[in-house]
């Protein structure tokens, strides 16, 4: 868990969720997985985010726009450590990064080449039956 610092608020599992556009149980699955931490709140049921928790989950969100499988995510949590050092964590994101944009290149590529294959294979068909587009 977490250590709260003096002064910090905490933010219910229920509000953080409705505020960031997820789930109760996207949260409780990234906690399960180990990205993300709670603390429990004074009132001992429900579970709770620091800011630093509140900003982690965006950073997390952002890193799933961007493609990052929780597996990635898990590699990236380990290289911050428990020391929490940014330097150790940002050559394997710039890694994990590289390997996304050579997969986006690759599928890229692919689709172009299915749309050249379906122009060609259209065209074929207009000649083969002398239409024409109108």
């Amino acid at each position: 868990m977490n250590q709260l610092k003096e002064g910090e608020e905490i933010v219910a599992i229920g509000e953080l969720a409705k505020s960031v556009g997820l789930t109760t149980r996207t949260l409780r699955y990234w906690e399960e997985v180990g990205i993300i931490e709670s603390v429990q709140r004074a009132d001992g049921a429900t579970r709770g985010y620091t800011p630093y928790y509140v900003r982690r989950i965006r950073f997390i969100m952002k890193l799933k726009e961007l493609g990052l499988t929780i597996k990635e995510m898990q590699d990236l949590y380990t290289a911050y450590g428990d020391a929490k050092q940014t330097d150790k964590m940002i050559p394997r994101l710039i890694d994990i990064l590289d390997d996304h944009i050579n997969k986006v290149d690759e599928k890229m590529a692919s689709l172009a080449s299915l749309r050249k294959d379906i122009v060609d294979y259209r065209q074929h068909m207009v000649t083969k039956f002398n239409l024409s587009k109108e």
